[in-house]
């Protein structure tokens, strides 16, 4: 079976800086300023067509920068990523411009994944007619609430209709009926054997939904597999770390980055 996204040692890096001014004079002296930090380190795994993919970990572990380097909004510090068609990211806010209104967000991001203007003519009354957002579409994102950002964020880009779909959090806010009616739209995706990544704190959900898992620990690939088996090995991890004390989980972060 062919894959939709293969990562080879895929590590991505990036600088942490005390204030604003720190990162000025990184750019413009020769003194080095702020410290290196690895959200990701040596990653590589492979997803074949189809696949449902749950990421699983920790806050912090790394999981929103894969995500984002699956669906190209950023670029690997060292390592190769193969995309096999289009991917599109569902989080909250994600590709939104704040200053454009809602319609003009419509346009920039399908003008984004390449999509012409026709096309985008065309799909713009599902997309509104689905985010249910009534005359906030005609307003600025900056004034809608998180709940409204996804609400667009998961319309635009499930009516762009990619070869990928990354859904990381988006889920999370909003009501109950809006989150029963996307997850109906990602089970149509699934029967038409698109390739999901869902990233989500529910591991209930993640079980449900899902016939494979990669869980992400603290940057690195700690297991990937199917769904039974990894989630298991998850919520054992979890009974383990959730009974130390906060000074002990700081020791096990500090030993592994060490």
């Amino acid at each position: 079976m062919s894959y939709r996204v293969k990562f080879q040692s895929v590590s991505k890096r990036y600088k942490l800086y005390s204030k604003t001014s720190d990162k000025l004079l990184d750019l413009f002296s020769l003194r080095r300023q702020g410290t290196a930090h690895n959200a990701l380190r040596d990653v590589s795994f492979e997803v074949e067509e189809g696949a449902v993919v749950g990421i699983v970990g920790l806050n912090g572990s790394g999981k929103s920068t894969l995500s984002n380097l699956i669906a190209g909004v950023t670029m690997p510090t060292e390592g190769q990523v193969e995309i096999v068609g289009s991917a599109a990211l569902i989080a909250i806010s994600s590709g939104l411009n704040n200053q454009l209104t809602g319609l003009e967000n419509i346009e920039l991001k399908g003008l984004m994944m390449g999509l012409s203007k026709q096309r985008i003519k065309e799909i713009t009354p599902g997309i509104i007619e689905f985010a249910e957002l009534g005359k906030f579409i005609h307003q600025p994102i900056k004034v809608y609430s998180s709940g409204m950002k996804a609400r667009l964020g998961f319309a635009i880009s499930v009516h762009i209709d990619p070869d990928i779909l990354v859904i990381d959090e988006a889920l999370s806010v909003g009501d109950q009926t809006f989150t029963d009616k996307c997850m109906a739209k990602v089970n149509e995706f699934k029967d038409r054997g698109k390739t999901i990544f869902f990233i989500s704190h529910s591991l209930s959900q993640v079980s449900k939904f899902c016939n494979k898992a990669l869980w992400i620990h603290e940057g690195s690939v700690r297991q990937y597999g199917e769904i039974d088996e990894v989630i298991s090995s998850y919520k054992e991890f979890l009974r383990v770390y959730n009974a130390l004390s906060d000074e002990e989980k700081k020791q096990m972060r500090a030993a592994h980055w060490g």
